[in-house]
């Protein structure tokens, strides 16, 4: 072998040992983690916030970044992604979910997520039922969608050219990120671990207050409550990236909000008007988590002073709040029990179904509803309890 082959040689596998750019270990570290976290930005805040839900508009210059980055690095389709989750949230915790673990179990969602996805992308009537309104240019019918995979192989090939072999591990990290993160945690654990701000019709969770991981979608519960909101986090100590990012975008006019969740407004006690039905049909989730809290704390109050409790029954204060059409049989029986062995608490309760009843009678005309407000405020301000009072004026001070 003469010298100037062997020199070629050798700078091949010093290239296949470093790569172009040859990065130490803990930059190729960086890199990956930035490049992972601009996938995560791109799903929630273009398949996401912006596509499968409407909560924002983005400028053109945007909107082909995030559909060109996300060919290269998920091969996920436009249309394919909004329409799977607009139907996850139109058929939520239904066998017609396309990934609830309350119905597959949380095993399956968290190993198979990428699977089901897969398997419901192929579903036509999906697609055509739930994937309006998606890019629908040249581009994405000739390119995004027909050449999928080739994205992916694309990406290879950058990370192979940047930093040699290794750069087969940093390629294999990305393509696993969106499947493990969004097909597996979010649609596995958000639908079945976490805390609760809104007891909303699903299972939905808050994984943890701080949204920064995966992008803000770890706040799940709250997206559930308001599908079309923007914004994810809710609470004065949560934090959503994804909503730092769109403020960021909004500057430079990159980004339009469209909505965000309700936030209650107060003025000057007065007598329920319509603006006041309005504001509370509006808030309904706050409302009742705010008439939740209240009851709780009225039960402990309450179980000091009760001569009879039995003791399968102070575990109440963890299920008292929840919607009574999401307690277990053994919850609901114990209810029962519970509201038979003290009559404010059975007050307490019963109000909580009334006031839950005003917005739940779509049959119902408006005035019907003002004049079934005015009686549920009366009652509680004549009930002789201070919680139902407080909680009544403050209710008549939403505009």
């Amino acid at each position: 072998m003469n010298t100037a082959s062997v020199s070629s040689f050798d700078l091949f596998l010093n290239w296949l040992a470093h790569g172009y750019l040859d990065w130490s270990w803990w930059q190729i570290l960086v890199f990956t983690l930035i490049v992972t976290h601009i996938t995560i930005a791109s799903v929630t805040i273009f398949l996401h916030r912006c596509q499968a839900h409407r909560a924002l508009d983005l400028h053109p210059i945007a909107s082909h970044f995030f559909r060109f980055w996300l060919w290269l690095t998920t091969s996920m389709v436009t249309k394919e992604w909004a329409a799977i989750h607009r139907k996850h949230h139109a058929k939520c915790e239904t066998v017609d979910d396309p990934h609830s673990p309350q119905i597959l179990g949380i095993g399956t969602v968290l190993s198979r997520g990428a699977e089901l996805y897969k398997t419901e992308s192929k579903n036509q009537e999906t697609l055509d039922k739930f994937g309006h309104g998606t890019p629908d240019d040249w581009i994405e019918h000739n390119v995004y969608a027909s050449l999928s995979w080739q994205g992916l192989g694309l990406m290879l090939i950058i990370d192979v050219f940047l930093f040699g072999a290794i750069g087969l591990t940093v390629w294999a990290v990305q393509m696993l990120w969106i499947p493990i993160t969004a097909a597996g945690i979010i649609n596995g654990i958000g639908h079945y671990w976490g805390y609760r701000n809104y007891d909303c019709e699903d299972a939905s969770t808050n994984i943890v207050p701080w949204g920064i991981l995966i992008g803000g979608e770890e706040l799940h519960n709250n997206h559930h409550t308001f599908a079309t909101s923007a914004k994810l986090s809710n609470k004065w100590y949560e934090f959503d990236i994804g909503w730092l990012y769109i403020q960021m975008m909004s500057t430079v006019g990159l980004a339009k909000v469209k909505k965000t969740s309700p936030k209650p407004v107060l003025s000057d006690l007065r007598p329920a008007d319509q603006g006041t039905l309005e504001a509370i049909i509006a808030n309904r989730y706050e409302i009742m988590a705010r008439y939740s809290k209240t009851l709780r704390s009225f039960f402990s109050n309450e179980v000091q002073h009760m001569q009879v409790l039995a003791s399968h029954l102070k575990d109440a204060r963890t299920w008292l709040g929840k919607d009574e059409a999401r307690l277990s049989e053994a919850e609901k029986a114990k209810l029962e029990e519970l509201i038979a062995s003290n009559t404010q608490l059975r007050k307490m309760i019963e109000m909580r179904r009334d006031l839950q009843a005003i917005w739940s009678r779509s049959n119902a005309t408006g005035d019907q509803l003002l004049s079934q407000l005015h009686t549920w405020c009366q009652r509680a301000e004549e009930s002789g309890l201070s919680s139902l009072r407080d909680f009544s004026l403050r209710l008549r001070r939403y505009v």
